[in-house]
C-alpha cells in the first residue's frame, strides 16, 4: 500500500449516480439559481443565496432526509460556520469530543484537539440545514438527475434549465459531468453505526478515533444518540483479501485488539454501507461557465482528516457568495481549487503514511514523542 492514488488537480465534470434534481419549468424565466443536491454544501449554497434575496430551486431526490454515509464529525470551524449560516450543531444534541485518539497495532497515542469539535449524525444535520433553507425562501424540488449539461438537467420528472446551476451531489457523480477515476487500486468507502452501549461510550468518550491499519484506516466517533459512526476508508486491493465488507470488518478485529473492543458491540444483523472508487485528492481547477461545482465535486480530502463537512459547508457558501457578486463559475472554480489544495495535499501524505503500517508506527511514535505533532497536522489539514 502507499503507492500513488492516480488522481491530480484537473478540470473536473461530474458523474453517474442520478441525484436528484431540479429547475425553473420551461414557462418560467430563467433566473433562479439551480442547485442540485440538498446536502450540506448545496443547503450552505441556498441559505447564503437566500439571505441576500434570491429564492434558489433546491433539487434532491429524497422526499424523506437520509443518513449518508459520509460525515458524522464536524471540526471546530465547521462548527463556527455552520452557526453562521444559523445552524448550531449543539442545539441539535451533538456530541462534544476534545481528543484525538489513534492506534496502530497495539500502540497509541492522543493529541487534545485545538478546539473542541462535534459528532452529529448526517441525518441530523441535513435535516436542520434543509429546514434552514426552506424557512428562508428556498424552494425545494424532488427528481432525480438523468443527466447535466449546459444550463439544463434532464430529470425523472422533468427537464430543468437554469442560467446557473450549482452542482452538490456529493460523492455520487452525474452523467455529463463525470468526475476522473484512474487509480488502477481506487479507494473504498465501508460505514457502519454501532448501537449505544455503556461500554462503547467508556471506550471512545470524547474522542474521535483513527484506527490505521495495513492497507486502509477507520474513523470512529460518538453521534448525538450514542451510537458509534464507523467510517472506514481501504483499497479495493484490501477488500478482495477477505471478499466482503463484513468478512473485513471481522478479520480487523480479530487482528487488531482496540478495534476489537469497539466491533464487539456490533449486532450480528448490523447493517453496512458502502460506497465505490472515491477519488480522494482530486481537486476540481475548472469548471463550465454557469457551473459552480461544490463538495466533494469540487475537491474530494481524503476522510481521515475529518475536513469533508468542512469543504462542503465552505464551498457552498463561498460560491453562493461569489455568484452574488457577479464573479463567473470558471474563475471562482480556480480560486476554490487553491485554498482547498493544501489541506487535501496534507491529508493525502497521511493516508499513504497511515495505509502503510512501517510508516503508520513511525508516525504514531513521532506523535507520542511530540504531542503538537498531530495538532499541527489537525491545524494544517482545514479549509
Amino acid at each position: 500500500m502507499g503507492a500513488d492514488t492516480g488522481f491530480r488537480c484537473r478540470r473536473g465534470r461530474g458523474g453517474e449516480a442520478g441525484l436528484p434534481v431540479q429547475a425553473l419549468r420551461r414557462d418560467n424565466p430563467v433566473s433562479a439559481p439551480l442547485i442540485l443536491g440538498a446536502g450540506p454544501a448545496g443547503c450552505a449554497a441556498a441559505i447564503t443565496l437566500a439571505e441576500q434575496g434570491r429564492t434558489p430551486i433546491l433539487i434532491d431526490r429524497d422526499v424523506k432526509v437520509g443518513d449518508p454515509l459520509c460525515g458524522g464529525f464536524m471540526s471546530w470551524r465547521t462548527v463556527a460556520a455552520l452557526r453562521e449560516l444559523g445552524v448550531d450543531p449543539t442545539a441539535l444534541g451533538a456530541h462534544r469530543v476534545e481528543r484525538l485518539m489513534l492506534f496502530a497495532g497495539d500502540r497509541e497515542a492522543q493529541a487534545r484537539l485545538p478546539e473542541a469539535a462535534w459528532g452529529l449524525s448526517r441525518h441530523a444535520l441535513d435535516t436542520a440545514l434543509r429546514a434552514r433553507a426552506i424557512s428562508l425562501g428556498a424552494r425545494l424540488e424532488i427528481d432525480r438527475a438523468r443527466s447535466l449539461s449546459s444550463g439544463r438537467i434532464e430529470g425523472e420528472r422533468q427537464e430543468w434549465r437554469g442560467d446557473t446551476i450549482f452542482l452538490a451531489t456529493g460523492k455520487h457523480d452525474v452523467r455529463g459531468e463525470t468526475r476522473p477515476r484512474e487509480a488502477s487500486d481506487p479507494a473504498l468507502g465501508v460505514r457502519v453505526r454501532i448501537p449505544a452501549h455503556p461500554d462503547l461510550s467508556r471506550l471512545i468518550g470524547d474522542a474521535i478515533e483513527l484506527h490505521l491499519f495495513d492497507g486502509a484506516y477507520a474513523g470512529i466517533v460518538l453521534q448525538e444518540d450514542g451510537s458509534a459512526n464507523v467510517c472506514l476508508a481501504l483499497r479495493k486491493s484490501r477488500l478482495s483479501r477477505d471478499g466482503s465488507p463484513l468478512e473485513l470488518l471481522r478479520s480487523l478485529a480479530d487482528r487488531y485488539p482496540a478495534f476489537a473492543e469497539r466491533w464487539r458491540h456490533a449486532p450480528d444483523d448490523l447493517a453496512i454501507d458502502t460506497v465505490g472508487s472515491v477519488p480522494y485528492g482530486w481537486i476540481a481547477d475548472g469548471t463550465d461557465p454557469g457551473l459552480y461545482r461544490l463538495g466533494d465535486q469540487a475537491a474530494v480530502i481524503p476522510s481521515l482528516a475529518g475536513e469533508g463537512m468542512g469543504i462542503a459547508i465552505a464551498s457552498g457558501r463561498s460560491a453562493a457568495q461569489a455568484f452574488l457578486e457577479g464573479k463567473a463559475a470558471p474563475v471562482w472554480q480556480g480560486e476554490f481549487a487553491r485554498r482547498a489544495a493544501r489541506p487535501v495535499t496534507v491529508a493525502e501524505a497521511i493516508w499513504k503514511a497511515a495505509e502503510t503500517p512501517g510508516l503508520a508506527r513511525l508516525g504514531l511514535a513521532a506523535a507520542t514523542l511530540i504531542p503538537g505533532l498531530a495538532t499541527m497536522a489537525m491545524r494544517a489539514s482545514r479549509i
